[in-house]
């Protein structure tokens, strides 16, 4: 319950199609927000049956020059909402400010934003707002993830190729400790990437 309470304030986040959005507001921050926030789905897998949910931030600093890294959230299952608003993430909950309405919003001094563009992706698939046509890709799965993150990232860099030769890194917590070698993997073999791509480690 408590996580999907936790998505809620971001529905108006959410188009049911393939595609991007720049969102400007958040339900309860005061005015436009102070960072560059897209959201958007991108399909992978067979016939793009499965759609990747994404929150992408651009860097504070110099993003044209700064590290790109992807979030995957542990579980496997939780949402990367959770690392936005709670871990890593520009913005946090005023707990202090809880009057059982909409929760609001205040910035944060810690977040990775302030030095690296930052992807967090909602997988596996069926996690937050990723979702498949396919009820069977819905199954939680380490290697259908290995297979589709990469994918994912393919398909994003296409659609903004002015981060293609930024260092990149596949970061996570948790149990995503357990998928990121293996995408990280599937990278190096180049299935996707027929180009060079700075794939970076650390």
């Amino acid at each position: 319950m408590g996580n999907k309470l936790l998505l809620l304030p971001l529905l108006p986040l959410v188009h049911a199609y393939s595609g991007e959005s720049t969102v400007r507001y958040l339900p309860g921050y005061q005015g436009p927000l102070p960072f560059e926030l897209e959201t958007g789905y991108i399909g992978v897998g067979e016939a793009e049956e499965s759609q990747f949910f994404y929150y992408f931030i651009k860097s504070e600093r110099t993003p044209a020059e700064d590290p790109l890294l992807i979030w995957l959230t542990g579980g496997p299952g939780c949402s990367s909402i959770s690392a936005f608003l709670l871990e890593n993430g520009p913005l946090a909950f005023n707990t202090e400010s809880d009057s059982g309405n909409i929760p609001s919003l205040v910035s944060t001094t810690y977040s990775w934003s302030k030095v690296a563009n930052i992807i967090y992706l909602d997988q596996p698939v069926g996690t937050g707002f990723s979702y498949s046509r396919n009820p069977l890709a819905n199954i939680p799965s380490d290697t259908r993830s290995a297979k589709l993150v990469p994918e994912f990232v393919h398909k994003w860099l296409a659609k903004h190729p002015e981060y293609f030769y930024n260092p990149f890194y596949v970061t996570g917590n948790s149990y995503a400790g357990k998928v990121v070698p293996a995408i990280v993997q599937e990278i190096s073999i180049g299935k996707f990437f027929y180009y060079h791509f700075n794939l970076a480690f650390s």
